[in-house]
């Protein structure tokens, strides 16, 4: 695991954080709870989608979002990244051209340069969120991130960049890129997995990635939906007594309900519980240096406002002092 570089600044104290993870993880769960965090604290956030699948939306409760941040809450406000949008908006910006009357060619030059050269659309995405880090218009950007798949690439991309144009203007922007995408007191990335071998295994990956292939700072990692111990040693000893069938049926009488039900539920999920537990403990021991947080599976929470607050609730319970330290 590699290290996690400065932690002398909050999580949420940060310009710009990454949340990222295998799909189906609740990366998304994790970047609207953390969006609420900032946001009741005072902090001006911002809330970006990169794959623009208005899954924030959803969990907030709001209408999905545009390229133009949308003011959802006090003090938190919702894009969808669009790269052709932001195509647009560097021209507009740098090249000072009028683009609004060449949107049809544009769009055309746009594919054809994406796709003959690696790494543009990535330095767009990536580019937008700097050039909101300049601005200063929000205390925190935070971005639901594309899967471990992509975000190697777009962490990566001025680097990439940088590289390959050695003068110009392009060299000079993708400077100062860098300059907040790699200070680890601006920019972070926090991984989230789920408490099984495909995500686990991909998260250490990744981990393993940005260290060898990106300067960026990997602030800490979230294992999701962990089953809470439910049951004490003793506790457990009992369960499995009542087992015994005979048990069981005095039981059942004394009750007026079939025990059955609650036996197979306990034992559900002390499997459950059992099997995650391996996957658990190799992503705690992989590192000493990046923090680590265990989020309860959310019984009964939905997939809605409920689940973002639990969410939060769980996150600030065990990483208050990593995410407020500045």
């Amino acid at each position: 695991m590699p290290n996690s570089g400065s932690n002398s600044i909050g999580l949420l104290d940060r310009s710009l954080v990454f949340i990222t993870g295998k799909g189906g993880v609740g990366k998304s769960s994790v970047t609207a709870a953390l969006g609420l965090l900032a946001a009741k604290a005072g902090k001006r956030t911002l809330i970006c989608e990169v794959d623009a699948k208005g899954d924030v939306a959803r969990l907030l409760d709001c209408e999905p979002s545009g390229f133009e941040p949308t003011e959802i809450r006090e003090n938190l406000f919702l894009m969808a990244m669009n790269t052709e949008e932001a195509l647009r908006e560097y021209l507009r910006i740098y090249l000072r051209l009028p683009v609004v009357a060449m949107l049809g060619p544009l769009a055309k030059t746009f594919d054809f340069v994406a796709n003959a050269a690696p790494g543009v659309q990535e330095i767009l995405v990536v580019g937008k969120l700097c050039y909101e880090v300049r601005e200063a218009k929000y205390d925190l950007i935070l971005v639901d991130a594309t899967s471990t798949g992509h975000i190697v690439s777009q962490l990566a991309s001025p680097k990439g960049i940088s590289e390959l144009v050695r003068l110009g203007m392009v060299k000079d922007q993708v400077a100062w890129m860098e300059d907040i995408l790699y200070d680890s007191l601006q920019t972070s990335v926090i991984v989230v997995a789920t408490p099984a071998e495909t995500p686990i295994n991909e998260a250490l990956e990744l981990a393993e990635r940005i260290d060898l292939e990106t300067e960026v700072h990997l602030g800490a990692l979230v294992v999701n939906k962990v089953m809470p111990e439910l049951f004490s040693r003793s506790e457990e000893e009992f369960f499995t007594a009542l087992k015994d069938p005979k048990v069981a049926k005095v039981l059942s009488r004394v009750v007026s309900s079939d025990i059955g039900l609650l036996l197979r539920g306990s034992s559900a999920a002390l499997e459950m519980r059992r099997c995650a537990a391996p996957y658990v403990e190799r992503l705690m021991g992989s590192s000493d240096t990046v923090p680590v947080a265990l989020i309860p599976l959310m019984f009964g929470a939905g997939s809605g406002m409920k689940l973002v607050r639990d969410l939060g609730e769980a996150l600030a319970a065990e990483w208050d002092e990593l995410l407020w330290q500045g």
